[in-house]
């Protein structure tokens, strides 16, 4: 049949997906010599981890960071290469009308004074941090992962201790725009695993974009393995003994498949298998002729009035996120599909921002509106954390669903499914 495999031709592995955790899965089976071939729906690698270009402004697909502290990103990305632009540690809080500053003061000592007469929590909450920042620095992942896992609501109450106000005007925003979910019903370990991530290292942007992440992992695979090793635009229809079977009708043979997509397409794919489900989020991203007064602070939500959780301006953080003389703003949306596909959130964003900004607002141009339906998966526990890479002879796994809900788990899961590879075969 044409377009079929011949039995003679080498059987490779086939890796069911370019994102980010079927990059570094290819490229941990490329350097310890077993061919394989990744097969990628989209035009272009990265899966969620995607950026566009519009009138000269580059988008993220949702509101997305690199956290330097990542140990599989720093394995794995050439940093240097990237280019990064950083965040400024801590954030600002809208609160009681205006925007009030908190910042680490282990990295910015002189803001400390700002920090301490925020109206964000009580002076021993501003302690309080100091001791959630030691304890989840301390020991190995693998020690802060055994910790008794109880939800991220219940360890800032039980555990440290904060107050509610603390927990409301700043927990809330910040982790609710890491979980995508303002209730903070995501496990502990995972309320640990990103304080220590954001103290040990920084918030940054590459200066191409997120996008630029994945692009430079399948540069690193083709440069190798040639372009062959990655098809653009080949959408796989289903899984087959001994291979896949790609839309167009043709057969791949495979000595191994490894279904490294997000968990909707893993169980349309795989039909049985349990994923957690996924939790989406929007973001409304606005073109200005200047930049509101944040500089490189992440801006939360303090107040439950308004549709925006957080919201920061990428081209101050990477200038060449805008044209010259133009500002990039994102405002990140929380909650329901059905909510953020709303004809009206645009509107109501901006509402919400002319009062944080004033009539300045009125001038944003709105670029374009992003519905990310499967954003991050779900996973309210991670007992066990991770989420066995083999799901039976010639079949294996990968993705964020299947370890912590992250760029690191999506990096890790890639690496686990390929020693599971390598100790089969």
């Amino acid at each position: 049949m044409a377009g079929t495999t011949g039995a003679k031709e080498e059987r490779k592995i086939v890796i069911v997906g370019a994102g980010i955790a079927g990059l570094c899965c290819a490229l941990e089976l490329q350097a310890v010599g077993l061919p394989c071939l990744v097969l990628e729906a989209s035009d272009v690698p990265g899966g969620r981890v995607r950026t566009d270009r519009v009138d000269g402004f580059q988008l993220d697909r949702g509101f997305q960071v690199l956290l330097t502290a990542y140990p599989e990103a720093r394995r794995m990305l050439d940093f240097p290469a990237l280019r990064l632009g950083t965040f400024a540690p801590g954030a600002l809080v809208w609160t009681g009308g205006k925007l009030h500053r908190v910042a680490d003061p282990f990295r910015q000592p002189w803001a400390l004074p700002a920090t301490l007469l925020a109206k964000v929590g009580t002076f021993g909450d501003k302690l309080r941090v100091a001791r959630l920042r030691r304890e989840t620095r301390e020991g190995s992942l693998d020690d802060l992962f055994a910790k008794p896992e109880m939800t991220a609501l219940e360890a800032l109450r039980r555990r440290y201790g904060f107050s509610e106000r603390m927990i409301e005007t700043f927990f809330r925003p910040f982790l609710g725009g890491i979980f995508l979910e303002r209730e903070l019903a995501t496990s502990s370990r995972m309320l640990d695993f990103v304080f220590r991530m954001f103290s040990l290292g920084k918030a940054a942007l590459p200066a191409a974009g997120m996008g630029a992440i994945p692009v430079q992992l399948a540069a690193r695979l083709t440069a190798k393995a040639g372009a062959g090793a990655l098809r653009l635009g080949a959408p796989v229809a289903s899984l087959e003994d001994g291979g896949v079977r790609l839309k167009s009708g043709e057969r791949i043979a495979a000595s191994a498949v490894v279904l490294a997509t997000a968990a909707g397409d893993a169980t349309r794919l795989l039909p049985g298998l349990n994923t957690p489900l996924s939790r989406a989020t929007a973001c409304v991203y606005y073109a200005a002729d200047r930049s509101p007064a944040v500089g490189r602070c992440l801006v939360l939500n303090g107040e439950e009035d308004g549709p925006v959780n957080n919201l920061c301006v990428p081209s101050n953080v990477a200038r060449s996120y805008a044209p010259a003389g133009k500002a990039l703003i994102a405002a990140s949306v929380l909650g329901e599909e059905r909510e953020l596909t709303d004809p009206g959130l645009e509107t109501a964003v901006r509402r919400q921002l002319t009062g944080w900004f004033g009539a300045e607002v009125a001038a944003w141009r709105h670029l374009r509106t992003d519905v990310v339906r499967d954003a991050l998966p779900a996973r309210r526990s991670l007992e066990p954390a991770d989420l066995p890479a083999r799901c039976r002879p010639g079949l294996y796994l990968c993705g964020d669903h299947r370890t912590t809900p992250s760029l690191q788990g999506a990096m890790a899961s890639g690496r686990r499914a390929a020693e599971a590879i390598r100790e089969a075969l």
